[in-house]
C-alpha cells in the first residue's frame, strides 16, 4: 500500500508549464524539478537526517569506548542502558527507516516516474516541430536526445540532492566533534577541504567540457548507427560494405577518442584526490595519537578521529565521483537540449480556429516562399481552384508542386502572402484540424512499424470493422491482406508490416495508403504521383476507386505520368516557382508551349505505351 502511495506522486501525463522548454541549462533542469519538488523536498530531508545518523554513528563508538575505559564490566549495562538502548535504537530502527524512505523516494518515485514525465513533454514537443527539423537531423539522434534526456535530468539532479547533505553535515559536524575534543584536529581536516575544494573548482569544469564533447560524438555514432540500419536495402543495393565501415570506423574512432580524452582528466582528478586523502589520514591520525601521548584526549577521541577521517576519506571519494556524474549528465542534457529546446518553426496562432470545409476553395494569394533566404522557390504564386475542380500539377523537377502541397499542408509557413481554405487563412487555424480536412496520397508511401489495422485506422481512428473492409476492397487490397502474416503468428489485418512497411511491397504499401485516404474520407484530395508503385492491371482496377475518392472533392493532382492527370478539369503547368501555363489538356495543347512539349515527349516513346 505504501509503495503504491509513493508510485502515484508524480502524474507522468501532465501537462508541461509552458509551450517551449527553456534554453539556459538553470532554468531547463528548474522548468522539470518544479513540477515535482514535493518529492526532492521530502527527498533532501531525509537525507538530512540520514547523514546526521551516520554521523551520530561515529559518536557513538567514541562514547562506547570511553564508557568502557571508564566502567566496570559488571555494571556497564545497568548504569549506561538508557543511552546504549538509544544507540541501539538509532541503528537498528530509525536508520532503516531513513533508508527506506530514502529507497522508496527514489525507486517508486523519482527514478520511474520523473524520467518518464520528462520524456513524454518532451516527446510531445518534439511531435510538434515542423517537417523540416526532422529532415535536417538523424531520426536515431532525436531519439537517443529525448531518451537519454530524462535519465539525465533525473540522476544529477538526485545526486546533488544526494551529495548536499553528505558533504555539509559530515564537514560541520566533523568540525564540531573535533573542536569539542581538541582544536587541533580541525587543522588537518580544515587544510584538507580547501585543498579538496580548490580540486574540485580545477577539475570539474575541465570534465564537465569534456563530457559534452564526448556526448556529442556518442549521440552523433548513434545517429550514424540507426542511419545505416534504416536504409539498409541502400547499403546493400550499392555494395559499398567497405565504404561503410569505414565510415563507421572514423566515427566510432571519433568517439572513443573523445572519450578517453574526458577520462584523462577523471585519472587525473582521481590520483590527486588519492593522495590528498592519504595525507589526510596520515595526519590526523598521527596528530590524534600525539594529543593522546600528551593526555589531552582519551582513547575515545582517537577512534571518533580515525573514524570520521575514514568514512571522510570514503565520502570525498564518492563525492568526487558524484560531482564528475552531475556534469556528465549535464553534458548529456546540454547535448540533449539542441533537439528538446528548439522553437517550433510552424506553431498554431494564439487562439487558433477549427477549420471548417464547407466547399472546398483553396486560395493562393501572392506567396513566396524558399527553404532558405538565398533560393526561392515558390515567387509570388497566385492560384484558386474553385470547389470540387480538380486541377493536375505539373512541371519538371524542382518547379515548386511539392513544395506547394507541403504550404498547404502547413508543413512550413510562407515568406509572404497566405493561403487560404473556404476563406480561411490557414495560419490561423490549428493544424491538426487543417490536415484533417485534407487526404494525400503520396508516392513514396511510408507505413508505420505495426500491424495493418493500426495504419488504417490513422485514416478515421474510430473506423468500424466493416468500414475497414470496404476502403480494404476499394483499394483493391483485399488481395494480398488476408495471406498477409508475420513472424509472430499475426496474420491479416493484425499482420505487422515492418518498419516503414518493409515486408510489403511498392504497390502493396501504395493500396494500403489508398485504403487510409477512402477510410478518412476528406473534402479535399491530395494525390503526389498517387498510382505510380502500381502496375498497370492494378492501376486500371483501383481507378474506379479513385474516381469515386475523387468525387465531390477538390483535388490537387501531381504526376509525371500526364496521360493520369490529363482528364483533370485543369492543368497548372509550374516553371521556377510560377505558373507559367493553365488550361485543359486539349487547350494547353493548342497553346504549344511547355506542356504540349511535356507531352510529345512522353507519347513519343519515352514514357507511353498506354497512352
Amino acid at each position: 500500500m505504501i509503495s503504491e502511495r509513493f508510485e502515484r506522486l508524480i502524474d507522468i501525463f501532465r501537462e508541461a508549464p509552458s509551450a517551449e522548454p527553456p534554453k539556459a541549462i538553470g532554468a531547463f533542469y528548474l522548468f522539470y524539478l518544479r513540477q515535482v519538488w514535493p518529492c526532492f523536498a521530502g527527498l533532501l530531508v531525509v537525507g538530512f537526517l540520514g547523514a546526521l545518523i551516520e554521523v551520530a554513528l561515529f559518536s557513538y563508538l567514541s562514547t562506547i569506548i570511553d564508557l568502557v575505559n571508564h566502567s566496570r564490566p559488571a555494571t556497564i549495562f545497568h548504569e549506561h542502558w538508557p543511552i546504549l538502548l538509544w544507540m541501539g535504537a538509532v541503528a537498528l530502527v530509525i536508520r532503516p527507516i531513513m533508508i527506506w524512505l530514502h529507497d522508496l523516494l527514489i525507486h517508486q518515485t523519482i527514478n520511474p516516474r520523473m524520467t518518464s514525465m520528462i520524456r513524454w513533454q518532451n516527446h510531445r514537443y518534439v511531435l510538434r516541430q515542423s517537417l523540416s527539423f526532422f529532415q535536417g537531423d538523424f531520426a536515431g539522434r532525436i531519439a537517443q536526445r529525448i531518451m537519454q534526456t530524462g535519465n539525465s535530468v533525473r540522476d544529477s539532479a538526485v545526486q546533488l540532492v544526494d551529495a548536499i547533505w553528505h558533504v555539509v553535515i559530515y564537514a560541520v559536524t566533523s568540525l564540531v566533534l573535533f573542536a569539542e575534543t581538541d582544536w587541533k584536529l580541525m587543522i588537518p581536516l580544515i587544510v584538507w577541504m580547501v585543498v579538496y575544494v580548490a580540486a574540485l573548482r580545477y577539475f570539474v569544469p575541465r570534465v564537465k567540457q569534456r563530457s559534452v564533447v564526448s556526448s556529442e560524438a556518442r549521440s552523433k555514432l548513434m545517429g550514424f548507427i540507426v542511419d545505416g540500419y534504416t536504409n539498409i536495402a541502400t547499403l546493400k543495393l550499392f555494395a559499398h560494405s567497405a565504404l561503410e565501415e569505414q565510415n563507421a570506423r572514423e566515427t566510432l574512432q571519433d568517439q572513443t577518442e573523445k572519450t578517453q580524452l574526458a577520462g584523462r582528466m577523471i585519472t587525473a582528478m582521481d590520483v590527486t584526490l588519492s593522495t590528498m586523502n592519504g595525507a589526510l589520514i596520515v595526519t590526523t591520525t598521527g596528530l590524534a595519537l600525539w594529543l593522546w601521548s600528551q593526555s589531552l584526549i582519551s582513547v575515545g577521541a582517537i577512534a571518533l578521529a580515525t573514524g570520521l577521517v575514514i568514512r571522510l576519506v570514503n565520502m570525498s571519494g564518492w563525492i568526487m565521483w558524484v560531482v564528475n556524474g552531475i556534469f556528465d549528465n549535464i553534458g548529456t542534457v546540454q547535448d540533449g537540449m539542441k533537439t528538446v529546446s528548439q522553437p517550433l518553426s510552424v506553431q498554431d496562432a494564439p487562439h487558433a480556429q477549427q477549420l471548417t470545409v464547407t466547399q472546398g476553395e483553396i486560395v493562393f494569394d501572392h506567396v513566396r516562399f524558399g527553404y532558405s533566404k538565398e533560393r526561392t522557390i515558390i515567387d509570388h504564386l497566385n492560384l484558386t481552384i474553385q470547389p470540387g475542380e480538380k486541377i493536375g500539377l505539373i512541371g519538371s523537377s524542382g518547379a515548386g508542386k511539392s513544395t506547394l502541397v507541403n504550404l498547404l499542408l502547413r508543413m512550413y509557413d510562407v515568406d509572404q502572402g497566405k493561403i487560404s481554405i473556404d476563406h480561411q487563412d490557414i495560419a490561423q487555424v490549428t493544424q491538426d484540424s487543417l490536415r484533417s480536412q485534407i487526404g494525400m496520397i503520396t508516392q513514396d508511401t511510408s507505413l508505420l512499424h505495426r500491424s495493418i489495422r493500426d495504419n488504417l485506422l490513422y485514416g478515421r481512428p474510430d473506423a468500424t470493422e466493416e468500414e475497414l473492409a470496404t476502403a480494404i476492397i476499394g483499394a483493391r487490397a483485399d488481395e494480398f491482406v488476408p495471406q498477409l502474416s508475420d513472424n509472430e503468428g499475426r496474420s491479416g489485418l493484425d499482420a505487422q508490416v515492418g518498419e516503414r512497411g518493409v515486408k510489403l511491397s511498392g504497390g502493396q504499401r501504395q493500396r494500403i495508403a489508398i485504403a487510409r485516404v477512402l477510410l478518412k474520407n476528406a473534402p479535399i484530395l491530395i494525390m503526389d504521383e498517387a498510382t505510380s508503385a502500381l502496375d498497370s492491371e492494378v492501376e486500371a482496377a483501383i481507378q474506379e476507386s479513385l474516381e469515386s475518392l475523387m468525387s465531390g472533392k477538390t483535388v490537387i493532382a501531381i504526376a509525371h505520368r500526364l496521360s493520369t492527370i490529363a482528364r483533370m478539369d485543369r492543368l497548372i503547368v509550374l516553371h521556377q516557382g510560377r505558373i507559367a501555363e493553365q488550361g485543359t489538356h486539349q487547350q494547353l495543347l493548342a497553346h504549344q508551349g511547355i506542356y504540349a512539349r511535356l507531352w510529345q515527349r512522353q507519347t513519343g516513346g519515352f514514357v507511353g505505351v498506354d497512352e
